[in-house]
Formats: structure tokens, sequence, C-alpha cells
């Protein structure tokens, strides 16, 4: 027994003897270095995450939703309004001329024979029915006759049938008409006349109406048409 021990000891077996004791004293070495010190890991309590503010931080926010840009109003556009003036109708009825406005009589007496136009009359002078263009007023010869409204006188003659006759023109065109004067009247063609003023004397002269007393033959015409010398004279 001692004596294989020694061959252990002597030989190789020394060796291999030295190696595993100088292994297994480290590894008792470093069990006891860091094993044995190291305390028993505690298991951490739960941590709170506590998120501290960010100053200045960047949040994103949400992109603004693209909108038209608003519609900037247009100043009022002043509207000139112009009237519109009515229609008017015109009336086209000829406008009849009015009678001048002072007429007085050309004398004053019984009417022997009026106006007519519109039916046939009578003449004892002539014998026969027709119509009558004036109006004639009974007078002694002699008795002035007045102009019955103012104008120019356009013809003194000798008419063939009514005697000395005096023809005067006024406004509106009207024509009066004075006959069976005596043969010199007391006016000129183209003599202005007034109103009242004396024209001449009831004669004799006028051969169309001899057969009837002494008297003046009185007409009136508007536009070469003949009127009622009494309707004139009223007017």
């Amino acid at each position: 027994m001692e004596h294989k021990l020694k061959s252990v000891l002597s030989g190789t077996g020394f060796y291999l003897l030295l190696a595993v004791c100088l292994i297994t004293a480290a590894v008792s070495g470093w069990y006891l270095l860091f094993a044995g010190d190291k305390p028993a890991v505690e298991e951490a309590p739960p941590t709170e995450t506590v998120i501290a503010p960010v100053e200045n931080a960047y949040v994103p926010q949400p992109e603004p939703e693209e909108t038209e840009p608003p519609v900037e109003a247009s100043a009022p556009v002043e509207v000139e309004i112009v009237p519109v003036m009515p229609e008017v109708k015109v009336d086209d009825t000829p406008v009849m001329a009015e009678p001048p406005r002072l007429v007085v009589e050309p004398l004053k007496g019984e009417v022997l024979m009026a106006f007519s136009m519109d039916q046939l009359v009578y003449s004892p002078t002539m014998a026969d029915w027709r119509t009558h263009d004036g109006m004639d007023i009974s007078a002694k010869p002699g008795t002035s006759v007045l102009a019955a409204t103012a104008g120019t006188v356009s013809s003194v003659e000798d008419h063939p049938l009514m005697g000395t006759t005096v023809v005067i023109d006024h406004e509106g065109g009207y024509t009066t008409t004075y006959s069976n004067l005596q043969a010199k009247p007391t006016v000129e063609p183209g003599d202005l006349v007034a109103a009242g003023q004396i024209i001449g004397a009831v004669g004799t002269t006028a051969a169309a109406e001899a057969a009837q007393s002494p008297h003046l033959h009185f007409s009136v015409t508007r536009d070469g048409e003949a009127v009622d010398p009494s309707a004139f004279l009223k007017s």
C-alpha cells in the first residue's frame, strides 16, 4: 500500500492529483468570491410612470380644414333711376278757333231773317227758296253800323247782289261781313278797327234783298265756313 502510494506520488499520478486539487481550490475560491457575497435578489416593487411636463413640447395639432377664403362684399353699385315719363296720348282732334274775346252787336234791331244753312228759307225779293248765310237786322237808313270785334279791314266793295259791303278779318280765323250799307263807308282796306268802332251806316244798296225793309245783312265765317252770327255775338 505504501509502495503503491509512493509510485503514484513519484510518477505521473502526482501531477494529476495536483491538478485536481488546484482545480478544486480554484472552483471553491471563485464560488466564495462571487457567489457567496451576492445578496438575494429582491423583487422590485412596481414603479409608477410619471410623465413630467415638458416645456415647449411639440404637440401635433390637427391640420386645419381647407376653407374657401371669405368673399369680400363688393361696394354697392349706384344705379341711376331714370323716371319714366308716362305716355301722353295726343288728341289729334282739330282744335276749333275761339272767337275774339270782346264782341259787340253791330247794331240793335229786330231780326227780319235769321241764319239758315241747314234748310231753305223763302226770299221775297228773289221769289224762291234758298239758304241764308247771315242775319238781317232791321234799322232805319243812316243808322251807324259798328265793328263786332277788333280786326283789320280786308275789303270794301260794291257787291252786285249785296250792295256796299265791308269785310273785316279777326283773330282765330274769323271774318265778319257787313252788307247793304250806304255807298260810302267810313273805313278803307287795311284799316285797323276796334270793337264797337263805326264802319258805316245802314243803306238800301242790296239788290238781292230790296223787297225787305231797310236792314243790315250781317254774316260771319270761320276759316271760310259760314257760322251762325247770333252764336258768335253771344260768345
